[in-house]
């Protein structure tokens, strides 16, 4: 009842303010909540990471591969509804690497425990030890906890970037994003391409303890790689971004999934490149 007496006089008040008072007072508000969005955005992206990780853990890899994209795409689009609104923040960039920590750090942990469980536990004993042990009346893969280790580094990298000013052009180490959609196109691989060399390849645990520790160190790794953002449109400026966007449609056309380690990998190899070129000159 307090409430609807002060909300009927506030608006009784509004109505006797001359027109360019009200003006103000609509869009300062709205001036004012604008500075929330961005945060709101990165919020989804936190949403479909929780999303992604439920179903991660419940082995439906594919739905949780969907989620962890449309987080993705959140994720992208915070930075950039930020700048354009130029309500950059520091809870901003905060809470961006936590949603990070979970979307493109949680999530390719449990995508890689349950490959490894899958692998050692299905029969892939390459390794001669016992493949599962009883802890507290259930049944585990201890070796598939290794995955974690990505969910573990990601979160070093992405404390270790929120201190670094240097990494606004470029990036120092392999972004989580394109490290977790390396890892999250592995099970999509098995799915869709249903090769049984790459089936092989793919559910092999030395293949995927490798590219776990290979993951980890990628992340960390002091190797400068360039960022897709653009200052101009010039192609002379932005040749290796162009030419990177023309590559990795034509591979993902042409080899869909499978395109996507490749992808990863022309951008770090391509990255290296240009840095041994830029050292010369």
């Amino acid at each position: 009842m307090l409430l609807n007496k002060y909300l009927n006089k506030f608006f009784k008040d509004v109505s006797r303010w001359p027109f360019p008072i009200k003006i103000c007072v609509i869009f300062g508000k709205i001036d004012n909540m604008k500075r929330y969005i961005p945060n709101i955005i990165t919020l989804l992206n936190v949403l479909c990471g929780c999303i992604a990780a439920v179903f991660a853990v419940q082995n439906q890899l594919e739905l949780a591969a969907l989620f962890f994209v449309v987080g993705v795409l959140f994720d992208f689009f915070d930075g950039l509804a930020a700048r354009a609104l130029k309500v950059q923040s520091e809870l901003g960039l905060q809470l961006d690497s936590l949603a990070d920590v979970i979307t493109s750090g949680l999530v390719p942990g449990i995508i890689m425990f349950q490959l490894l469980n899958m692998s050692i536990g299905g029969g892939w004993n390459y390794l001669g030890i016992d493949s599962t042990v009883n802890w507290m009346g259930v049944e585990v893969t201890p070796l598939s906890f290794l995955g974690f280790f990505i969910t573990m580094a990601s979160a070093y990298r992405l404390a270790k970037f929120n201190l670094d000013e240097n990494q606004t052009s470029s990036f120092i180490g392999l972004p989580t994003p394109a490290n977790a959609l390396m890892i999250i196109s592995l099970p999509l691989i098995l799915l869709y391409h249903n090769n049984d060399t790459l089936n092989s390849i793919i559910l092999n645990p030395l293949f995927l303890i490798g590219t776990t520790l290979l993951s980890c160190y990628l992340l960390n790794a002091k190797i400068a790689l360039f960022a897709l953002k653009f200052k101009n449109w010039s192609f002379k400026d932005n040749a290796l971004r162009y030419i990177f966007i023309i590559v990795s449609v034509v591979l993902l056309i042409t080899l869909k999934f499978l395109a996507v380690p490749l992808i990863i990998t022309f951008y770090i190899l391509s990255s290296i490149v240009t840095n041994i070129g830029t050292a010369k000159t």
